[in-house]
């Protein structure tokens, strides 16, 4: 077997999904900010990207995501 297989593609940055993520995988998310993508989700995510889907969010992108909510000025 060689290094490539077996393994997930490349997970795409945040910032380019999730603008375009649904509202519903954004509330699958949200729910558990911290726990594993759904394969609903992580399907959606690599769609929209065209690359793989993180199995969870870092610390980082869970940061994003929370000032994504915020209100701006």
């Amino acid at each position: 077997m060689n290094a490539t297989e077996g393994t997930r593609p490349e997970s795409a940055e945040i910032e380019r999904w999730w603008p375009h993520l649904s509202i519903d995988a954004k509330h699958r998310l949200l729910a558990e900010l911290d726990g594993p993508i759904d394969v609903e989700t992580a399907a959606e995510i690599e769609s929209i990207s065209g690359g793989g889907a993180p199995e969870r969010l870092s610390p980082g992108e869970q940061r994003f995501v929370l000032t994504q909510m915020e209100a701006v000025d």
